[in-house]
């Protein structure tokens, strides 16, 4: 048993505070806009130019000129704003957005984010992730444990390209919640199903007790 991406999602959702600005990247970090607490007001912030982003659309009822920067239909709000993409990066350079959930393909036990290549594969760019993670006030990644051979992705050194050094506070995976502190990783939580011995085991980088 582990957590699926809507459990994962739902977990990440957790970390909202009401007040927020929030900036959700591509992939599961998208899910999060459908599990936001009720009685907590964020504002999310899609990179390519909107704030006050909406959950996903019903079947039938979606608008093909309104997505989000993962080019998937979205809704909006009676505050929704649009601007240009200028506009936008200014605000995550300038700090404005409190937080950012994104996803990794690495993340490592000094909190080095890989999250935009694979040398070899066909690259469609680096995207907003390396003024997100360099811009927001926390960032929280959503990611699977392991990889599909079953080898960790929670490493002691990140082996791809990296987005950014020490940049990452938070991992929520498939098999529960770490911390990125001083000399490793700390157990938060463990996923429902999943034993602390298992989360561990499925870990490469260091875990601090």
């Amino acid at each position: 048993m582990a957590w699926d991406r809507n459990q994962m999602a739902a977990r990440a959702a957790q970390e909202l505070e009401d007040g927020m600005y929030v900036n959700l990247g591509i992939g599961i970090p998208t899910l999060v806009s459908n599990y936001i607490p009720e009685g907590v007001h964020v504002t999310l912030q899609s990179e390519n130019g909107m704030l006050g982003m909406g959950p996903f659309p019903y079947e039938g009822e979606e608008d093909p000129d309104l997505i989000n920067a993962g080019k998937q239909t979205i809704t909006e709000l009676p505050h929704s704003a649009y601007f240009d993409s200028a506009t936008s990066f200014a605000m995550i350079r300038g700090g404005k957005i409190a937080m950012a959930i994104l996803g990794a393909m690495e993340v490592d036990e000094k909190g080095d984010l890989a999250n935009w290549m694979i040398p070899g594969k066909l690259v469609k760019g680096m995207g907003g992730a390396m003024d997100l993670v360099a811009g927001v006030g926390r960032v929280v990644v959503v990611m699977d444990h392991t990889n599909k051979h079953g080898d960790s992705k929670v490493l002691k050194e990140c082996t791809l390209p990296l987005t950014g050094k020490a940049v990452v506070d938070r991992i929520i995976s498939n098999l529960g919640v770490l911390d990125v502190v001083e000399g490793g990783l700390r157990i938060v939580e463990v996923a429902d199903g999943v034993t602390e011995e298992e989360l561990r085991a499925a870990t490469e980088a260091t875990i601090v007790d």
